[in-house]
């Protein structure tokens, strides 16, 4: 008889073996819940790997396994109270700036919370399903199929209907030793391989292993971290250029007087003479800092604005409603720079936010009960050019534009394939105060930070209360202002160019990696239960 491991494995097998249905429901929220942890400001990465290893391991028992949709309904519970917490600041919009009742409010979240979970539920139903069918090994599912499918779900819900992906796992790995591979395959790719850990961890939980085969499993999860610090010292890019002096606006407008008529002029006034306070290379104001649209200012507002960016060689980088006709308007930033004196550089928000910048089919109704300025704004082509400042491009996007890791990749390679002024130095204009003092400021400043890690260029961010910051090439932060705060940030940003694998192949090169894998282990899966059937008819 081969010697067993002295590891107290097999508790947590025994553990689930205690607890009924709703017990389970109840733990899987509280584990769910807990997620919000690993992600800023807390940074508790750990947590989310024994998370997921604990419901892999719940599902993976036979009284459960025997009913997939049972176990789903878990992975539901538990992604739903992840989503749900890690989204929490969207009841300060709803409820203080939207007029909602509170009750309604969280409903709606729930509502929101519980379609995106549906996606976890469908993954680890799928799995089973496949194990039953293909016979499957419980190792494979948990230490292949599991993670692959895991990976699958959260690309789906960052990219079906319109798609919404805050708090997908990968993210709370920005400044761990795993984000060496977001270079290389992103986010997602972070997502697989922290799941393929929590499949692991798993499976050393609930089984009796030989000796030889823990000390394998510790072996790979080692190699798996030592790879993540390897890829950390590769320079993907490299500096070019000249570096910049910034001067990043937060005007600290409190979201109740924002948009109110008896303050307009006063939030004009004062990002106009924030612009206009000192010159700089590049000097930003956040997302809609002028709250009104362009056809509502003075006649000579912007032609004085351009003006000055000429007299002082300053570039300067609005943010606005652009209107360009009796029912089209785009949330955009205008550019006015010594090279464009002519014509005003113009980037326009492409990726709209549901509800907050378009109106889905169907929910007019809930648009109408909330006193928040909505509508449906226009949007333009993924592919718009970097604004050139001195020897730098600069490549802006707005708001959460800047959690779709594909779109900056794409336009990236399109620059490079094109033989077009390719981006050195990305930058993002926000306007977060619709969310208060809440979590979702140092979340999108983590999220931000993938981009910088996936692309290997600086970032800057320019907001209305935070977080204004600026980010090296290396997804450190140089310079940041304290939230809830007026002031400008005066920094220098290095432009970089180079390509990053992720940039070439962006999402495709997970996708196809998570497919081969769950297509080479069922085939496999197949074909070993094809020679064991012949050998015994045999």
């Amino acid at each position: 008889m081969n010697k067993r491991s002295d590891l107290p494995i097999g508790l947590i097998a025994g553990f689930w073996l205690r607890l009924s249905h709703w017990p389970i429901i109840s733990l899987m929220l509280i584990l769910g819940a807990l997620n919000v942890f690993s992600f800023a400001p807390f940074g508790y990465w750990p947590v989310q790997i024994i998370g997921i290893a604990l419901l892999f391991s719940l599902v993976i028992q036979p009284q459960i396994k025997a009913n997939p949709k049972r176990a789903a309904w878990f992975a539901w519970a538990y992604s739903f109270s992840w989503i749900f917490c890690c989204t929490s600041w969207l009841l300060v919009a709803m409820t203080r700036y939207g007029d909602l009742p509170a009750t309604l409010a969280v409903a709606a979240l729930a509502l929101l919370s519980g379609a995106l979970a549906a996606y976890a539920a469908l993954s680890i139903w799928l799995g089973l399903w496949l194990q039953r069918r293909l016979s499957l090994s419980d190792s494979s599912l948990l230490t292949l199929i599991f993670p692959a499918l895991w990976m699958l779900n959260e690309w789906l819900r960052g990219w079906v209907v319109t798609g919404f992906p805050w708090s997908i796992s990968g993210y709370a790995y920005t400044h761990s030793i795993l984000a060496g591979f977001a270079p290389v395959f992103g986010v997602y790719g972070i997502s697989f391989i922290s799941a393929l850990l929590s499949g692991m961890l798993a499976w050393l939980c609930i089984s009796r292993l030989k000796k030889f085969h823990v000390f394998a499993y510790i072996l790979a999860g080692s190699f798996i971290f030592g790879l993540g610090a390897l890829l950390q010292t590769v320079q993907w890019t490299r500096p070019v250029g000249q570096p910049l002096s910034v001067r990043l606006l937060q005007g600290n407008v409190a979201q109740d007087l924002k948009f109110d008529p008896e303050h307009l002029k006063e939030s004009v006034q004062l990002y106009r003479d924030m612009l206009t306070a000192a010159p700089a290379d590049l000097i930003v104001t956040p997302e809609t800092a002028f709250p009104i649209l362009t056809s509502q200012l003075p006649a000579d507002f912007l032609p004085r604005l351009n003006a000055y960016a000429q007299q002082t060689q300053s570039a300067l980088l609005l943010g606005i409603v652009v209107q360009d006709g009796a029912d089209r308007y785009t949330n955009s930033l205008l550019g006015f720079a010594p090279l464009y004196a002519d014509r005003a550089y113009r980037y326009d928000k492409h990726h709209l936010v549901p509800f907050g910048e378009f109106i889905p089919f169907g929910f007019r109704w809930f648009v109408r009960m909330m006193n928040i300025p909505l509508g449906d704004l226009s949007t333009a082509g993924i592919l718009q050019p970097p604004m050139a400042v001195r020897d730098q491009f600069v490549m802006p996007d707005i708001c959460y534009e800047s959690l779709f890791g594909e779109e900056i990749a794409s336009q990236l390679a399109d620059q490079i394939s094109s033989k077009r002024p390719v981006a050195t130095i990305m930058l993002n204009a926000s306007n977060l105060a619709w969310y208060g003092d809440s979590i979702a400021m140092p979340q999108h400043l983590q999220f931000a930070t993938m981009r910088v890690l996936e692309t290997g260029r600086p970032w800057l961010s320019a907001t209305n209360t935070g977080a204004t910051v600026v980010v090296d090439a290396h997804g450190q932060i140089k310079a940041q202002l304290p939230v809830l705060t007026q002031a400008t940030l005066q920094s220098t940003v290095q432009g970089y160019s180079g390509m990053t694998p992720y940039i070439f192949w962006g999402n495709r090169g997970i996708l196809l990696l998570v497919f081969a894998i769950l297509l080479v282990t069922c085939w496999m899966s197949r074909r070993a239960v094809a020679k064991s059937s012949f050998v015994v008819d045999l």
